[in-house]
């Protein structure tokens, strides 16, 4: 795989943003899942698009994608298990015209599916064991798909981070683990040494943080790599706040590029995008921290 001089492996941006800037509608409880039945050619242009901007890794349209949240859209089991299998055959067919490139499989935390904002709050009042069900099919299915790795992502609870360690350490399968923060913070108040300490099983490849304020990052990065000894992941928001009520984003976005630098001078490893970046925004990345090297 391609790296910067400095060994940066760049990521794509988030899924959601290019889609709706391509003209598509996520406001249902499927969100970006919709179109691995609807228009998965979509899903394909905006995986090109990334990988054409200087990505390294591509990564699923498996977030919200869940047999539950398929079945409450209508969608039978069957189905549902080759639409969550086929985000990553979608994403694998873009990559072979992108030779070095990698497929990473996303897997949400529960309250994706859930879709009522628990996902940025953890604390679902469920069991480990309600957890462990919903989780272990999917991650099945997504593997047996064949991506080059798991991308755990945007996990708000150490108590949903200890059955998914659980399940990749059953299931023996590479992956990346990524929190979604609030200062230093898991979503659901534990601290982040703790939390990271979870994480760091042998086919856990690298830990960190996704789906949080840029101003986050590099404590994150720091703690992680003190914690864990394995390379951090960071793939933050743009900086724009979600307004809930006006259901729109409000303020400035920050450049990823910039504050990229001082994430990898700190030992970030992967670095990325998630709400609100876009191919340009990786484009940027890519020109200012990447030498190609093969």
């Amino acid at each position: 795989m391609s790296k910067a001089s400095d060994g940066l492996v760049i990521l794509d941006g988030g899924l959601s943003n290019a889609l709706e800037d391509r003209g598509h509608d996520l406001s249902d409880a499927l969100w970006s899942a919709r179109l691995l039945r609807d228009d998965p050619a979509e899903i394909a242009a905006v995986h090109r698009a990334y990988y054409e901007a200087g990505a390294m890794v591509a990564t699923t349209a498996s977030y919200q994608a869940s047999v539950v949240g398929f079945e409450r859209a209508g969608v039978g089991r069957a189905e549902a298990e080759q639409l969550i299998a086929s985000s990553v055959r979608i994403a694998r067919e873009v990559r072979d015209e992108f030779p070095g490139r990698l497929v990473a499989a996303s897997v949400g935390p529960y309250g994706a599916m859930l879709a009522d904002g628990s996902e940025y709050r953890g604390r679902y009042g469920v069991t480990s064991a309600v957890l462990r069900d919903f989780h272990g099919p999917r991650l099945e299915l997504l593997m047996n798909a064949g991506p080059d790795l798991i991308a755990i992502e945007t996990i708000p609870d150490a108590q949903e981070a200890e059955v998914l360690v659980e399940l990749l350490a059953e299931l023996d399968y590479p992956a990346w683990f990524s929190y979604s923060i609030d200062g230093s913070r898991t979503r659901a108040g534990q601290p982040l040494r703790d939390a990271f300490a979870i994480a760091a099983i042998d086919q856990v490849v690298a830990v960190g943080i996704n789906c949080c304020r840029p101003d986050d990052v590099l404590h994150a990065v720091e703690t992680a790599i003190s914690v864990t000894g394995k390379p951090a992941i960071a793939y933050p928001n743009s900086g724009e706040s979600w307004d809930a009520i006006g259901r729109r984003w409000t303020g400035d976005g920050t450049k990823l590029a910039v504050l990229a630098s001082e994430w990898v001078g700190a030992g970030a490893t992967y670095v990325g995008g998630c709400c609100r970046v876009g191919p340009d925004d990786i484009r940027e990345l890519h020109a200012k921290h990447l030498a190609q090297e093969v």
